[in-house]
C-alpha cells in the first residue's frame, strides 16, 4: 500500500443517517475503505494484525483438550437434539455470567455472529418506525446496520453516562431517540455504567420506563466484567424485568475464546417485544450449528473452572507490555479504562499526527491498528485523535507489534 493512498484523511463534515461520507484512504487494490470491517479485512494480509478484536492467541492447555475431543464432541451432536444442545449452551452461558433470571426466562433466541442480532433487532425497530439514540463511540458496525436499514440515528454521547449523579439528566436533555442503544463494557474505551454500580444501570432503566423508551444493550464484551474482581455482573435480567421496561440485550462468544470464529450470540427481549421479534429471528436462520453449540459449552465449562484465567492473564500481559512502553512514547498515550477489556484505546497526543498517520507509519512497519475515527461515527474529528488496539493475540506476537508500531512514530 503506497504512501499516497494512505495520504491523511479527506476534509469531513457530519453523515446523515442515510449517506456515507467518501474516505480518502484505499485497500491494496485501490478500492475505497468505508468501514472499521474493510480494514480489518485489510489488516489480515499484513504480519501485525492488532485492528480487529478477534481472539488470535494459542489454546491453553485444557483449550486443548477441549480440541483433542472435537470428533467426539461432532458425533455427540449428531446424536443429540437440536433442542438440547441450545438449552446445555443457553444455561452453561449464563450460569458462567451469574445471569439466573435471563435462564428461566425461555426468551433467548440464538444467532451464529452478533450483527445477526443485531440485524433482527434493527428490522424490528424499522418494522415499528422507531428512531434510535446510539453512543458514540461505539464499534461502527452498530451504527451502520441500523443505517442500512434506514433507521433514524441520533448520537448519545459516552460522557453523559461518565458522572454517576447526572446519568438521568443527561439522558432526559440527550436520549430524544424512541431506542436507547448503549454498549457495555463499551468497545473501543471500555466504558461501562458499572462504574456507579447497581444505581447507573438503575437510571437508565428508570428513565426509559417512564419515558416509554425501548433499551438496547450490546453486552457483547460483558465477560470482561466477569474477568474483573473490582465490578463482576449483578444479575441485570432480574433488575430489568423487575422494572417492566421494554428491552433488547444481545450476548455473544465472539471476543472472548480463541476458537478460529466459531462463536453464537444471545439476543434476550422482554415480554411484549418477544413475538414480534420471534418472528424476525425465524424469517433470518432456522438454528445455529449444532456442534458448534456443543463445542462452546465445552469452552464454557473450561472457563467457569479456571475463572477465565486463560483469558485474562494473556490480556493482562499484553496490556501491560502496551502500557510500558507507551510511557516512554511522547506520540502515543495509553488511555486508562474503567473496565479492562480486550482492546486498548490510545490518545493520539503528537499534534503533527493524527490517527491516519499514525495508522499510515505502523503499516509501514508491518502494524495493522485502526483509526479512532469511524468509532466516533458523529464527530469524526474527535476520534481523528485516537486509535484502538487489539490485545488478543500471542505474547511474542504482540511485543514486535508494539515495538514497531512505537518505533514507527518516534521516527
Amino acid at each position: 500500500m503506497s504512501n499516497e493512498q494512505w495520504a491523511g484523511y479527506a476534509s469531513r463534515q457530519p453523515r446523515s443517517p442515510v449517506q456515507r461520507i467518501p474516505l480518502a484512504e484505499s485497500d491494496r487494490e485501490g478500492h475505497e475503505l468505508c468501514d472499521i470491517t474493510q480494514h480489518e479485512i485489510v489488516a489480515l494480509q499484513t504480519r501485525f494484525n492488532l485492528a480487529d478484536a478477534h481472539t488470535h492467541q494459542h489454546q491453553s492447555p485444557t483449550q486443548r483438550q477441549i480440541v483433542a475431543r472435537l470428533p467426539h464432541l461432532w458425533y455427540a451432536a449428531e446424536e443429540t437434539t437440536q433442542i438440547e444442545l441450545e438449552k446445555k449452551f443457553i444455561k452453561n452461558f449464563f450460569d458462567l455470567h451469574g445471569q439466573p433470571t435471563a435462564l428461566g426466562l425461555g426468551r433467548t433466541m440464538l444467532f451464529y455472529a452478533a450483527s445477526i442480532a443485531m440485524l433482527c433487532a434493527g428490522m424490528y425497530f424499522k418494522r415499528q418506525g422507531l428512531s434510535v439514540s446510539l453512543v458514540d463511540p461505539c464499534f461502527d458496525n452498530l451504527h451502520d446496520i441500523l443505517r442500512n436499514l434506514q433507521v433514524p440515528l441520533i448520537p448519545l454521547r459516552e460522557e453523559w453516562l461518565h458522572g454517576e449523579d447526572q446519568v438521568r439528566a443527561n439522558l432526559e436533555t440527550a436520549a430524544t431517540g424512541d431506542v436507547i442503544c448503549l454498549v457495555d463494557p463499551n468497545n473501543p474505551t471500555g466504558f461501562t455504567l458499572l462504574k456507579h454500580g447497581r444505581r447507573g444501570f438503575e437510571q437508565l432503566i428508570e428513565f426509559c420506563k417512564a419515558n416509554d423508551k425501548i433499551l438496547m444493550l450490546d453486552l457483547c464484551f460483558a465477560s470482561f466484567a466477569l474477568m474483573d474482581p473490582t465490578f463482576g455482573r449483578f444479575d441485570l435480567y432480574e433488575m430489568l424485568e423487575g422494572s417492566g421496561v421494554s428491552y433488547v440485550a444481545i450476548e455473544d462468544t465472539g471476543k472472548t475464546w480463541p476458537l478460529q470464529d466459531a462463536k453464537c450470540a444471545l439476543l434476550t427481549v422482554s415480554g411484549d417485544l418477544h413475538s414480534a421479534v420471534y418472528n424476525i429471528h425465524t424469517s433470518i436462520l432456522l438454528n445455529v450449528s449444532p456442534f458448534i453449540l456443543n463445542m462452546l459449552s465445552e469452552y464454557l465449562v473450561d472457563s467457569a473452572v479456571d475463572q477465565f484465567a486463560s483469558v485474562r492473564d494473556l490480556l493482562r500481559e499484553n496490556r501491560n507490555f502496551l502500557r510500558a512502553q507507551l510511557a516512554q512514547c511522547p506520540a502515543l498515550e495509553y488511555c486508562d479504562p474503567v473496565l479492562e477489556t480486550s482492546v486498548s484505546w490510545l490518545r493520539v497526543r503528537d499534534p503533527k499526527l493524527n490517527a491516519a498517520e499514525v495508522q499510515r507509519r505502523a503499516l509501514s512497519q508491518n502494524v495493522y491498528v485502526l483509526p479512532g475515527t469511524y468509532f466516533h461515527w458523529s464527530r469524526h474529528s474527535v476520534g481523528e485523535r485516537y486509535i484502538r488496539i487489539a490485545l488478543a493475540r500471542e505474547p511474542a506476537i504482540f511485543r514486535a507489534a508494539v515495538l514497531n508500531l512505537r518505533n514507527s512514530v518516534d521516527g
